[in-house]
């Protein structure tokens, strides 16, 4: 009998950011690591003869939770990869159920028709899993071996070997990242002793969007939360690009002195007239929750990408939904192949510091502004291939 673990990689990017992965190859967050590190702690006493893992970063970067301590080497296979998204791939779920609802609800339910460009589909990916984790097993018989792979790849596995009926995989939730499923091999049979086991977590564990009788349900619980972006058009959104960059100064330094909303207003315009999907307004189900302005032209040739305005109005902050801006202007710079995002935060703003440090951001130095200088945060954001 062979002993499988399987199990999902630790947050990655698109987990925080709320956006597509599918075969995008993105990076591990801060949880994540502490998720890895969790994880080993889990499987420190047990004796394990083989890791696998898809091809793509996030589940490389978690398989160390396994391999770090032990003499092993990683085997790594495409097959285990996660659902291929196609187009959709590192848009921001919100955009994609405020342009598709319809689709994004026969994707969440695990439709069998759901198709996008250059997409897979699903009973596509359940035979993949299915083959590759039971080839896997069927080369290691009377070991045990550690395979990680993606949330929906792994539940389409599941639900072939819980014999669930391919139109009903949508009723499976998703697991939450690092979490583990026990399997038995033998005779050609795969037993599932338990799935989705996150008991090492505790505190990092996340939301687990649950399994519900109707994907609209999902489409509309995700709405709430979910981001999308448009451009701010200028000069005619100047006022309200303006209105945004008082209210910001004010939240940051407690007073109006050395405000220059001309300066702020010439920079947008230039970035404007560079590329018009540099300012953007955030939106959440049809209303502006907050505004990024991106500068492509600054520091290009040092591969940074620099931001030069983040912003949430003030009745949307301390609701998880900031992040989601974060997401888009590292999504921005890296396709233009930025490897740092660069801002600029007041030292006395306490709470915009806090949020810059616990998604990756550090002091590197100072530079004038603000009411006499500013913090310059950077945060590497590099891609990886595969």
């Amino acid at each position: 009998m062979t002993t499988i673990y399987l199990i999902r990689h630790a947050q990655a990017d698109g987990n925080l950011y709320r956006r597509c992965q599918g075969w995008y190859n993105g990076l591990i967050t801060p949880k994540g690591y502490l998720q890895i590190q969790a994880l080993s702690r889990r499987f420190q006493d047990i004796e394990i003869h083989a890791v696998y893992s898809s091809d793509l970063f996030r589940t490389m970067t978690t398989a160390r939770a396994i391999l770090h301590s032990r003499a092993l080497s990683l085997r790594v296979d495409p097959e285990l990869r996660e659902i291929g998204g196609g187009c959709w791939e590192d848009h921001a779920w919100g955009e994609l159920i405020h342009q598709d609802p319809a689709g994004m609800a026969a994707f969440l339910n695990c439709d069998p028709g759901w198709h996008v460009t250059g997409s897979e589909t699903y009973p596509h990916v359940r035979a993949r899993m299915q083959a590759a984790v039971e080839r896997i097993a069927a080369a290691h018989p009377g070991q045990t071996v550690a395979v990680f792979s993606h949330g929906s790849a792994i539940r389409a596995g599941l639900s072939a070997w819980l014999n669930t009926p391919v139109e009903h995989m949508g009723e499976l939730p998703l697991g939450d990242n690092t979490s583990v499923a026990k399997l038995e091999y033998d005779g050609g049979q795969m037993r599932v002793c338990y799935y989705h086991d996150a008991s090492h977590l505790g505190d990092l564990a996340g939301a687990v969007l649950h399994a519900s009788s109707s994907g609209a349900e999902k489409v509309a619980a995700m709405a709430r939360t979910s981001l999308y972006f448009v451009p701010l058009r200028l000069p005619d959104q100047k006022e309200l690009y303006l209105a945004a960059r008082r209210e910001g100064w004010m939240a940051s330094h407690g007073t109006m002195d050395c405000f220059d909303g001309d300066a702020f207003l010439s920079a947008a315009q230039r970035s404007y007239d560079f590329d018009p999907e540099s300012v953007l307004i955030a939106m959440c189900q049809d209303r502006p929750v907050g505004m990024l302005h991106l500068d492509f032209q600054q520091q290009a040739q040092q591969r940074v990408g620099r931001v030069p305005f983040f912003y949430m109005m003030p009745e949307y902050r301390s609701k998880g939904l900031g992040v989601q801006l974060l997401g888009q202007a590292v999504s921005a710079f890296r396709a233009r192949g930025r490897q740092y995002l660069r801002l600029r935060c007041a030292p006395e703003n306490d709470r915009a510091k806090k949020f810059y440090q616990r998604h990756g951001f550090y002091k590197i130095g100072e530079e004038p502004g603000g009411i006499g200088h500013l913090d310059t945060m950077e945060k590497y954001i590099g891609y990886v291939l595969g």
